[in-house]
């Protein structure tokens, strides 16, 4: 049985979508605590922790942007301070904007920049520094379908999922010998409020589901089940992989 008994952990961008049904699941999984990270929504987050105790976990629920280092690196700090430890981390926080490449503006670029690869590289690189110490650790990136075949009218998207691919591969080797696994789960279409305006409209929904094997878009469980797997004992020789969890819409190896 998959079991999270006593790990402390720590999810980013856990106030809705894939971060909020990976915290219910890993309270349900049984773990001491779970950090629940926000941006703005105090309220959906304190729904989610609501969730996590009653499911009978510590929420511990810091608000902190993560694209900002200094943010991440106190937010690991106070659980650490907390808890004495820090056993798994979900770097999950990130945007989706739509936006041609000829009137992409620089704005535009670098919030999707700071938001999708910044917070994911502070976020490894804090906890990084506390893992190594205690000489275990398990880290687990959000990347996507698109970080491996590109999306058009996405191209910062997709350039970000791309570099946090590499980023789990580089960081499973430098950190795998320290005790320290790091891997990925990388989506397609998830049926979340992210994707909420093209998944509403019927016909696009429809053509979207077409393209998907198992005749459905995934919803956000579908991707926390994947997430606890890797989480678990049970993926402890797991390292450097990309988890594909898509419906078979791309196959990518």
């Amino acid at each position: 049985m998959i079991t999270l008994n006593d790990k402390v952990t720590l999810i980013t961008g856990a106030s809705r979508g894939i971060g909020a049904a990976t915290a219910r699941l890993f309270a349900k999984a049984g773990a001491r605590a779970v950090v629940v990270n926000y941006h703005s929504n105090a309220e959906a987050a304190e729904a989610v922790a609501a969730d996590v105790r009653a499911a009978g976990s510590e929420a511990f629920l810091v608000k902190a942007d993560v694209s900002r280092v200094a943010a991440v690196r106190k937010m690991v700090a106070q659980t650490v301070q907390r808890y004495g430890r820090l056993d798994v981390v979900v770097a999950n926080a990130g945007i989706w904007k739509g936006a041609p490449i000829e009137e992409m503006t620089e704005k535009q670029w670098d919030e999707t920049m700071d938001v999708n690869l910044k917070s994911v590289y502070a976020t490894c690189s804090a906890a990084a520094g506390h893992m190594v110490s205690q000489g275990s650790g398990t880290i687990i990136t959000i990347s996507s379908t698109a970080g491996q075949r590109g999306e058009a009218f996405h191209s910062h998207y997709a350039a970000t999922k791309g570099a946090i691919i590499s980023l789990t591969k580089s960081l499973a080797s430098e950190l795998g010998p320290r005790g320290i696994t790091v891997n990925s789960v990388a989506p397609g279409w998830v049926d979340t409020d992210m994707s909420a305006e093209p998944l509403h409209d019927k016909k696009e929904r429809k053509k979207i589901a077409l393209g998907i094997p198992i005749g459905r878009v995934p919803v956000a469980e579908d991707m926390a089940g994947p997430i606890l797997f890797l989480a678990s004992d049970l993926a402890s020789a797991i390292n450097g992989e990309i988890l594909n969890v898509n419906g078979g819409s791309v196959l990518c190896g």
